[in-house]
């Protein structure tokens, strides 16, 4: 275990002491010491279900039944509510995004403290200019007028991280913020935590990435199982040294992708394109081409806009109406006009958003594996509660997810055993081609391995797969080619052999981007 430096104990703004919370018998957090300082990032590392998230919602408010304390500025306070954590300062940034897709961005930004004027009502005009003035310190340049229901995933993060900057608060909890978004974002978001470290703000991050955390973090805590593993200054331990911590072993004993023997190319698509929706004669997805073999992974990299989950959409048969190319399943030339078509031709398509996209979150572990494979678990025309229980506990011991019981509400479940449930639910319809969208998107560092171990699995028993991922090392490490798309179109391919980070990142950057910068690049 390591210990933090109790020499700034003057500098402590926020303190958990012995926090324990219980769900339905089963400890979420045991015992649980923090200690948040003043004008620093305090990063907090754990596995999927370590208990990070349920500690900041007792810090937040939104678990009041627990036992311990928390003190903040060295007196013992209780918080009925979010609301009153925010009065005292504390905004969180939560992973799983926690806005309304149908109101605009600023009305999100400033919800429940609208401002108001002399007539008593909203005064529109002011908040669309403070949200705007809070999406350019993160560079984010759109409409604060648009709903956000209209704005990609990685654009609805930096929303929710303008709406915590607008709460002027000492101490900002931030659960995976670089979940979703690009590099360029990413270190728009360093930049900003620096400068709010200078002014005294505490920084609570949550992160999965580890490489994160040497270039932002001050100190680190390490839980797992719900319990203080320990807590130490960044600049004493290492890479290895946080992940022995997560998950109880070597470093060595993680992922290493095992050939898989790649035979005929099975599918293929050709000048696939998706029309903009609202610029006449533009795409969002512009003549893209690939094949994928039997065995074979295809990595797809591109940065936020890049077109890359619209181009996974547009194959799965989600924009029939603007889309257009060529798919070939075998040589042979398919229709797919619907995800039904796209599923009845052996086509899996686990997306970016497990919540949104990917769960019906109240429904049982059970029910949600079964849910694109109705067929295997009817009998008589009728729905079999036996043959659907076989089928989920089949695929809960294949893939090591981690539940109760197949009647577990799936909203109950860590981030990864959800992200595990959908890809069960996806390997029920027995496809052929698996197109995976950021699938290791906000998971701890285990799950990722056990994901990728489970990729190769598949490869070696002849799937074809195209995944997309942010992360150029996750990209490299498990794909056998890779495209690389910019602004839409296909810049670069790339065999593992011939590809570097370097070559890759210069494919990916728009040409605007380039030609706007080339007096400084």
């Amino acid at each position: 275990m390591y210990i933090m430096d109790q020499s700034k104990t003057n500098n402590i703004v926020l303190q958990a002491k012995s926090i324990s919370k219980t769900f339905g018998g089963i400890k979420a957090l045991d015992g649980v010491n923090l200690e948040v300082y003043k004008g620093q990032v305090n990063a907090i590392v754990g596995e999927n279900g370590a208990g990070k998230s349920t500690l900041m919602k007792v810090l937040t408010g939104i678990h009041q039944q627990y036992d311990g304390q928390i003190i903040l500025d060295g007196h013992i306070i209780t918080f009925a509510n979010p609301k009153e954590a925010q009065k005292n300062g504390i905004a969180i940034i939560h992973q799983e995004l926690n806005l309304i897709p149908y109101l605009s961005v600023a009305e999100n930004v400033f919800l429940g403290r609208e401002f108001i004027s002399r007539l008593g009502l909203i005064d529109y005009k002011r908040m669309y200019g403070e949200t705007r003035k809070l999406l350019e310190r993160l560079d984010l340049h759109i409409n604060p007028r648009i709903k956000v229901s209209s704005l990609r995933i990685g654009q609805q993060q930096i929303v929710e991280i303008a709406h915590a900057l607008s709460l002027d608060t000492r101490i900002v909890i931030m659960d995976e913020p670089t979940s979703a978004i690009s590099e360029h974002e990413i270190k728009v978001l360093f930049d900003l935590i620096r400068s709010l470290k200078t002014q005294g703000v505490a920084i609570v991050y949550i992160t999965h990435k580890l490489d994160e955390l040497f270039q932002i973090a001050d100190s680190v805590t390490v839980l797992r199982d719900g319990k203080l593993v320990g807590s130490s200054s960044i600049e004493d331990v290492t890479h290895d040294d946080i992940v022995r911590m997560m998950v109880g072993r070597d470093i060595k004993d993680f992922f290493v992708k095992a050939d898989a023997a790649k035979s005929e190319e099975v599918f293929s698509v050709r000048d696939m394109c998706l029309a903009h929706p609202r610029r006449h004669g533009d795409y969002v997805v512009d003549h893209v081409s690939f094949t994928v073999k039997a065995g074979e992974v295809l990595g797809l990299f591109g940065l936020m806009g890049a077109g890359r989950t619209e181009l996974l959409e547009t194959i799965f048969g989600l924009h029939p109406k603007i889309s257009s190319g060529y798919i070939f399943l075998n040589g042979r030339q398919v229709k797919v006009n619907s995800p039904t078509d796209a599923i009845n031709l052996g086509i899996g398509f686990i997306t970016e958003d497990r919540k949104l996209e990917g769960l019906v979150l109240q429904m049982s572990v059970a029910s949600s594996i079964s849910l694109a494979s109705l067929e295997q678990t009817e009998r008589f025309g009728l729905l079999s509660a036996t043959l659907e229980t076989q089928l989920a506990q089949n695929y809960v011991e294949r893939l090591r997810i981690k539940t109760p019981s197949v009647k577990q509400i799936v909203e109950n479940l860590s981030g990864g055993n959800q992200q595990k449930v959908i890809i069960a639910k996806w390997l029920a319809t027995n496809p052929r081609i698996l197109l995976l969208d950021e699938p290791t998107r906000g998971i701890d560092v285990n799950a990722k391995n056990e994901i990728y171990r489970l990729v190769s699995e598949l490869t070696q028993a002849g799937l074809a797969i195209v995944m997309v991922s942010s992360e150029l090392p996750e990209i490299m490490a498990i794909a056998d080619r890779i495209i690389v798309l910019s602004e839409g179109k296909q810049t670069a391919e790339f065999t593992l052999s011939q590809a570097t980070e370097e070559l890759i990142m210069k494919a990916a950057i728009p040409k605007s981007f380039v030609l706007q910068h080339s007096s400084t690049l």
